[in-house]
């Protein structure tokens, strides 16, 4: 580990130019003091590693010295698809081997593709997680996504909405959607002979000590396409007619998504308020309920009458219970 630690800081110093100790422990993860040390062990190796004293000061290498010691390791070569994600690679475990393989990778570039690197980082970072959402605890995610490495199959216990449940699962692949960590796995006690699981419902994971053969022919981003195409069709049970103000016209695609999107390009025409009428896919009566609500006064749910009901009698029990005045 030290080995690799100290090829990092030197691919970090040949890469980056000056830095100082604060700035090379935070990249490393690890403490100054450590970094004091590292950098000393690198000049008793014959690394020419220049100190440069002062508020601007800081490490650099020797003027004209560069490594090639610029090799990926296996995991490091793996670890290369998680580019651009530094948080879900640390969620896996591979955060440090992702940082190495990204170092190696920059100091084997020509300078002028180097420094366009180094451009790209600094102007474009994604962030996978919705706003106002924290992430899922996710304390099995590395153990299982080995055993998706490593074709092993697993012992779980799993929470569903009915209760708990135990299953021997075989781990095809994860999915990262909108922040949260989905594991797709074929499941020994199932009928169905590929499942989807949240993996922070994951409550204990083992592994058997055996090994499975993934199928013939599967395709992990060809399921998970048809999956969410199932899912979308199944929660979609119906479509409700609205009324929508000119605010509420705004606030649809940001409560509904691209369902809120769609609806308002098959909006009518405005009246002379500026409301409108549109057709919004909604899940259950129940669900579509509580979502409508979102929408406050900027939105009147014109039918179907059921949901229409629906709606008023939340209002009605929320009038009275704030009319009653604690």
């Amino acid at each position: 580990m030290r080995a690799d630690r100290l090829l990092s800081l030197l691919l970090l110093l040949q890469n980056r130019g000056l830095m100082t100790a604060p700035e090379l422990a935070a990249e490393l993860e690890v403490s100054v003091r450590t970094v004091y040390r590292d950098i000393e062990a690198l000049g008793a190796s014959g690394v020419p590693v220049r100190a440069e004293r002062g508020p601007e000061g800081g490490y650099r290498l020797m003027e004209g010295y560069r490594t090639r010691l610029t090799g990926l390791t296996d995991a490091e070569a793996g670890s290369l698809f998680l580019a651009g994600l530094p948080g879900p690679a640390r969620d896996l475990g591979l955060g440090a081997v992702l940082a190495s393989a990204q170092l190696k990778v920059e100091a084997a570039l020509p300078g002028e593709l180097a420094d366009q690197a180094r451009r790209v980082r600094e102007r474009f970072h994604l962030d996978a997680p919705a706003w106002f959402r924290d992430a899922d605890p996710v304390p099995h995610l590395e153990r299982i996504s080995g055993a998706v490495w490593e074709r092993r199959v697993l012992r779980a216990r799993y929470r569903r909405w009915r209760g708990e449940v135990h299953r021997e699962v075989c781990p095809l692949g994860l999915v990262l959607k909108g922040g949260i960590w989905y594991l797709v796995a074929l499941s020994e006690n199932s009928e169905v002979s590929v499942r989807t699981y949240r993996v922070s419902r994951f409550q204990a994971v083992e592994e058997t000590g055996d090994l499975f053969t993934r199928p013939a022919g599967f395709a992990l981003a060809a399921y998970w396409a048809e999956s969410s195409r199932r899912m979308e069709a199944a929660l979609r049970q119906g479509t409700a007619r609205l009324r929508l103000s000119p605010r509420g016209q705004k606030l649809l695609p940001m409560q509904f998504g691209a369902a809120g999107v769609r609806a308002l390009r098959g909006a009518g025409p405005p009246d002379g308020e500026g409301w409108v009428e549109v057709e919004l896919s909604v899940e259950s009566e129940a669900v579509a309920t509580g979502d409508l609500l979102r929408l406050g006064t900027e939105a009147e749910v014109l039918g179907p009458p059921g949901l229409r009901q629906a709606v008023a009698g939340a209002v009605a029990v929320l009038a009275e219970r704030y009319a009653a005045g604690r």
